[in-house]
């Protein structure tokens, strides 16, 4: 479930500027209001990515800084672009553009093609499969299904990392690709697959993208329109973003700064599809003017989750691993994660289904838990096992709700009655919305109770009796709703791919979850072979594994279920053991040694970075790991600016020398009137609080002391250590 699930159906607009503002912690705040020049969002899972970027267009075109037409928001799924434009309605942001890098290049090559080619645009093809397979024929090579799958994989690899067919070898060794066929034969299939769409005149999703950059780099005055069109660009998701998406930012740009972009290097999970987070790493090397916010503060989680997912990246290795983000669960306390072991997977499936029905029995809806598995041929196994014990479910990955032959029969029905429902007599005795809606659906396929078993019959009544649910809302968000009503709304939603909620559990693979939350999740099949993957070998591939894990980790709200089988099927041999992942975080697993510290607190970060003008070209220089500051006193990992003086939470007891403390104010007012300057400017009052509650011996000690600088500490170290000491700094006696 998404996020904007939770949003009120008819929410109110905010009436100003400020009023968008409202609500956001500070972190978001900063990034709402970075409105000018380049901006770095670097934001943990749960933390509110899009509501930041989405409050900070609608901040700027409600205080008249940016026009709607001159914003284009770009992300990866229809599905998010969609929440996004749902989202910047309700903020009163219309106009705004927010597409999928595809859509958004699929819509400027059709208008200029006419004018940079001539013509009309090939077809576009949906699925390359096929085309694939045509290839493969005239080559005379056979590959069976899995084969023809990795291919057209290989093929789309090459691609957005614009590798033509002749470099393919060599560029599948530079990458350290484990090609699925010999790759003298894929280069071949790839010279034939792209020979058969010339052929027949068709393109395919990654020619969108290669025929906009060549528009665009060949034609001058075509790219001045786009840019004079385009001011402003938003980059959700921004760790994903391949080399050839990368090539069509910039050339949306030119030479404008006006960029803001969001991402999280630990939840790159798409490397396999050419996506790479350098881009987002190297971000300030290329841009070293721009403001870095960092948002940490998890609003998903519970300690419990946020402590495992922050465990699960201290074992992390690599580049993404030393910029991970240390979550700082903001949410109470909730149940420990719990992990079992079965003995094969069978018993594992019915163990989360047993479990799913007690928690439903128990008041939890069904839409709010999902089972998350890390291959899709692990679903059919929780289908029987939830079809078994009376549990609904949806698979997530399939067809997009509005796309589904069901859902678009049931609108047009329900547009029908809402145009001549007067002379419709079945709804003579339907005398509000949801029954109106029943009596409608029942005509296609809705039962008050569903369908036994599992399938495509099942899967239909669910749509079904999503569009049920909504009517249920919309009549409890506006008293009396009509059907007109309601159909403006699902045109509405269709228009931003925002689906109704379906009323079952979810089953998804790990890369389908990506982007959605659940109240409680099951992680099933942890087991070395399935996660990480066996074929995952390289140190890369093994950490992007573990990048997979924390995502689906980070999906929970509440309950979190890990689960492994020591064999696949009952009697075989129990030869499987736990995740190498879990190892120090489960019960009876011995730890094991974690990273220094996470790249930092969040906070803002602004203007030049110095060391961009040293770096070696095409790599971000290296930085001091900074351990996260932690209270002393109860471990919480602190981000306000004040706490971190302290070392301490404000709430925390404090053990100040007060006698030291006066000493020190004393001394600091002195120091102020001989140099004409503000106290604050010798120390600020935490960091006095601070030296009289560490009372530190030396130097060395003194240094640690957040606000003691090595300058501040040539000029003042001498005497505060005196006064630490209990001398007078002066003249160097024993005060007592």
């Amino acid at each position: 479930m998404t996020a904007a699930t939770h949003s009120t159906l008819f929410p109110r607009v905010p009436d100003s500027a400020d009023a968008v503002l409202e609500g956001l912690d500070p972190e978001q705040r900063a990034v709402a209001t970075a409105l000018h020049g380049p901006v770095c969002v670097l934001a943990g899972a749960g933390t509110g990515k899009t509501r930041a970027i989405t409050h900070r267009i609608a901040y700027g075109v409600r205080a008249g800084i940016l026009q709607p037409s001159s914003v284009l928001a770009v992300t990866f799924t229809n599905r998010a672009a969609g929440e996004m434009r749902g989202r910047l309605r309700q903020l009163g942001a219309v106009g705004v553009q927010a597409r999928t890098f595809h859509s958004a290049a699929l819509r400027q090559l059709q208008y200029f093609w006419p004018k940079a080619v001539g013509g009309t645009l090939p077809r576009l093809v949906d699925r390359k499969i096929q085309l694939v397979a045509d290839a493969a024929a005239a080559c005379r090579i056979r590959l069976d299904r899995g084969e023809l799958r990795d291919v057209t994989a290989e093929i789309e690899w090459s691609k957005v990392t614009q590798t033509v067919p002749a470099d393919y070898t060599a560029a599948a060794d530079k990458a350290g690709r484990e090609a699925p066929r010999d790759p003298a034969e894929i280069a071949q299939l790839y010279a034939a697959y792209e020979d058969l769409k010339r052929e027949r005149s068709v393109i395919d999703f990654e020619d969108v993208l290669l025929l906009t950059v060549a528009v665009l780099q060949d034609r001058h005055d075509i790219a001045e329109q786009v840019r004079a069109q385009y001011q402003h660009f938003v980059v959700d998701e921004y760790q994903d973003v391949s080399p050839l998406q990368q090539r069509l930012l910039e050339l949306w740009l030119g030479d404008r700064e006006n960029l803001c972009v969001v991402g999280d290097a630990s939840q790159t999970i798409y490397s396999f599809t050419g996506a790479t987070p350098d881009h987002l790493l190297d971000f300030r090397v290329r841009h070293p003017g721009a403001t870095v916010v960092k948002l940490v503060r998890d609003y998903r989680s519970t300690p419990q989750v946020v402590r495992l997912a922050n465990g699960l990246l201290a074992q992390a290795k690599g580049r993404a691993a030393d910029h991970r983000l240390e979550l700082v669960s903001q949410r109470p306390a909730g149940p420990e994660p719990v992990f079992t072991e079965y003995t094969d997977e069978p018993a594992e499936a019915e163990g989360a289904a047993r479990r799913i029905r007690e928690l439903i029995d128990s008041g939890v809806p069904a839409s709010e838990i999902a089972v998350l598995f890390r291959t899709n041929s692990q679903s059919e196994t929780y289908e029987q096992a939830l079809a078994d014990a009376g549990v609904p479910y949806q698979l997530r990955g399939a067809e997009r709700f509005f796309d589904r032959p069901e859902v678009r029969n049931a609108i047009n029905a329900l547009r029908a009655a809402a145009r001549f429902g007067g002379n419709d007599a079945l709804l003579d005795d339907a005398p509000d919305l949801p029954s109106q809606v029943r009596a409608v659906l029942s005509g296609k396929g809705w039962t008050p109770q569903p369908p036994a078993g599992s399938g495509a019959v099942r899967e239909s009544w669910e749509s079904l009796a999503a569009l049920v649910h909504l009517a249920q809302d919309v009549t409890a968000a506006r008293s009396g709703a009509t059907l007109a009503d309601l159909v403006v709304e699902l045109d509405e939603r269709a228009g931003a791919q925002h689906a109704p909620t379906v009323q079952g559990v979810t089953l998804a693979s790990l890369h389908a979850a990506k982007g959605l939350e659940w109240d409680v999740v099951f992680l099933v099949g942890v087991a070395e072979g399935m996660m990480p993957i066996t074929y995952a070998k390289t140190d890369e591939q093994i950490e992007e594994e573990r990048r997979l894990l924390y995502v689906g980790v980070t999906r929970a709200r509440e309950h979190l279920h890990l689960s492994w089988a020591l064999a696949r099927s009952p009697g075989g041999r129990p030869n499987r053991r736990p995740s190498r992942f879990l190892t120090g975080l489960r019960p009876g697993s011995q730890a094991v040694a974690g990273r220094a510290g996470a790249a930092g607190a969040g906070g803002v970060e602004r203007g030049s970075w110095t060391a961009a003008a040293t770096a070696v070209p095409g790599r971000a220089p290296r930085r001091r790991q900074r351990t996260p500051a932690r209270c002393r006193v109860c471990g919480r990992t602190l981000t306000d600016g004040g706490e971190m003086k302290l070392m301490r939470c404000e709430d925390c007891p404090s053990d100040m020398d007060e006698g030291l403390y006066e000493r020190l104010r004393e001394w600091r007012g002195e120091q102020a009137r001989r140099s004409g300057q503000p106290d604050f400017c010798v120390f600020t009052e935490k960091t006095l609080i601070a030296i009289a509650e560490a009372v530190p011996d030396d130097e060395h000690e003194l240094a640690r002391i957040p606000g003691v600088g090595m300058r501040k500490l040539r000029r003042y170290g001498a005497d505060v250590l005196a006064l630490c000491a209990g001398r007078d700094p002066a003249q160097g006696q024993d005060q007592g």
